[in-house]
């Protein structure tokens, strides 16, 4: 893990992450929409000791602006060894229940853009038979809960499409690592209940990159007692989980 593409480089989990593999040296390309916000992170990555950071303004959940993402990570990163999808989006289960314009784009930007970039970058690195491919979605994808199915449906998406790329990219020698965090504290987190705990983001970001430099689990829960909770989760049965106010 040497020269790593962020796809979501403004995220609250990517800017831990990123300032981590800042301080190893990296070479980092950062992906996201605000060309100002990329800029404050170039500098500040820079002074943190990454070798080398290159930037992209683009719009992620916009299937039509891949193409462009990749020539621009192709003609100045061509090497790149690690690729970590970080971005998406969640909105109020209360209004996605409700639109069905929130449950596209909810379904756009978390599960179908995400799976069309990775299809790219997964093509680069089998022709090269090497390095990693990364992507968060989370703990919510496991079971359908009332209080945000939406979010979970696209998250449950985007891990099941990642289990398929695992065995199809396994022959060529291209890692794999689906991230499942529980609630982080970030932004995308500010509307939860404050009864729910959530996870120091600089704890996860440190799960994250000691996946990405060494060989991992193919399935990161973060931080690690959310694999024993979902296992629990997983084994109430279904007449007895759709009556519960989870």
């Amino acid at each position: 893990m040497n020269k790593v593409v962020v796809l979501g480089a403004t995220s609250g989990i990517a800017l831990e992450v990123q300032k981590q593999l800042a301080r190893r040296g990296c070479d980092l390309l950062l992906v996201a929409r605000s060309a100002e916000r990329l800029a404050a992170l170039q500098t500040d990555l820079q002074l943190r000791g990454a070798r080398r950071v290159l930037a992209h303004c683009a719009d992620l959940g916009a299937v039509s602006e891949h193409t462009g993402v990749l020539a621009f990570v192709s003609g100045t990163l061509p090497d790149f060894d690690t690729v970590l999808l970080t971005y998406g989006t969640m909105h109020d289960q209360v209004l996605a229940a409700r639109s069905v314009e929130a449950v596209i784009e909810e379904l756009r930007v978390d599960f179908v853009s995400a799976a069309a970039i990775l299809t790219l970058f997964a093509a680069d690195l089998e022709r090269r038979r090497g390095g990693c491919i990364a992507a968060i979605t989370s703990v919510a994808g496991e079971r359908g809960r009332r209080s945000n199915y939406v979010y979970g449906s696209a998250k449950g998406g985007l891990s099941l499409f990642l289990q398929g790329l695992r065995s199809r990219l396994h022959p060529a020698g291209v890692r794999v690592i689906t991230i499942k965090p529980g609630p982080v504290r970030t932004s995308m987190t500010d509307n939860l209940p404050t009864a729910v705990k959530l996870a120091d983001p600089r704890r996860v970001a440190a799960d994250i990159v000691r996946a990405l430099e060494r060989r991992s689990p193919d399935i990161l829960y973060t931080p690690p007692v959310w694999r024993l909770i979902m296992a629990v989760i997983r084994l109430i049965p279904e007449s007895l989980f759709k009556r519960l106010a989870l």
